[in-house]
């Protein structure tokens, strides 16, 4: 009986140390890796200049190919009042001018980091009459024969102050102004010049290739106004930095270069 009981307890013995070897055994292996879980899905709000709204739509549907988990919506206008906006606290991730001055506004109040910021493109300001005109506008010099011209409003749309300062150049503004309709972007002045309600307007060359309903009559010298340069950068308080970082450097990339040029930007 003795034995018996012996015997019975050098098993039960037995049997708890191989539990507790296999139990620290287990507890010593690697954790089982956990299924990749899909990219979340984001949104990015950009602020962007009217003009570059075509060359925009098409590079966002190529960049969305690859990252098919980032839904970008755009904010279109004209870069003062835009900025203007993102100066209030507007959310906004991204921030594309049509001015460098609308740019450095907000880098200098701290809103776009100098690093995370880059001029991109280039453009040309084109004189743009309706397809069908009689007036006999071929020129800039020509303009004073208008009744009625277009430009942006040149505090807050960039095409409108080049538009001014290449017309102050050529000692022509003072003939003209009083004939100015001034809109709220360059989308709107080429409106104006299709639909005939003005006998000309000043315009990007890229938004004057839009339309079928136009002719571009002449295209200024740059010596006459500012260098049109276009710069992108990322908004520091942007609530999703890093899908904003990755179409910021997307927009870098030979890929969506050749949109631009396709437009009629020119690369920097």
């Amino acid at each position: 009986m003795k034995k018996g009981y012996l015997l019975f307890l050098s098993m039960i013995m037995f049997l708890l140390v191989f539990t507790g070897c296999s139990a620290n055994e287990q507890s010593k292996q690697p954790a089982a890796k956990k299924k990749a879980s899909p990219e979340k899905n984001v949104e990015l709000t950009i602020s962007a200049a009217a003009s570059l709204q075509d060359a925009l739509t098409e590079i966002t549907t190529n960049f969305n190919k690859e990252h098919s988990n980032i839904k970008i919506n755009y904010n279109f206008g004209g870069s003062g009042a835009l900025q203007q906006q993102i100066s209030q606290g507007a959310p906004v991730d991204l921030f594309f001018s049509a001015a460098e001055d609308k740019f450095q506004q907000l880098v200098s109040e701290g809103l776009i980091e100098k690093k995370n910021g880059t001029d991109l493109v280039g453009n040309e300001l084109v004189l743009v009459v309706p397809k069908d005109s009689t007036k006999g506008i071929k020129t800039i010099e020509d303009l004073p024969k208008a009744e009625k011209i277009s430009i942006g409003t040149p505090e807050a749309v960039p095409a409108g102050q080049y538009a001014k300062e290449a017309l102050e150049n050529l000692k022509i503004w003072s003939a003209v102004e009083g004939k100015m309709a001034y809109a709220k972007d360059v989308r709107q002045v080429l409106t104006y010049v299709e639909t005939g309600n003005v006998d000309a307007g000043m315009v990007y060359k890229t938004d004057a290739l839009t339309s079928s309903k136009v002719e571009i009559a002449a295209t200024t010298e740059e010596k006459t106004h500012t260098p049109i340069i276009y710069p992108v950068g990322i908004i520091k308080a942007s609530s999703h930095p890093k899908e904003a970082m990755l179409f910021y450097e997307y927009l870098q990339t030979k890929e969506a270069m050749k949109v631009f040029e396709k437009y009629g930007f020119k690369g920097l």
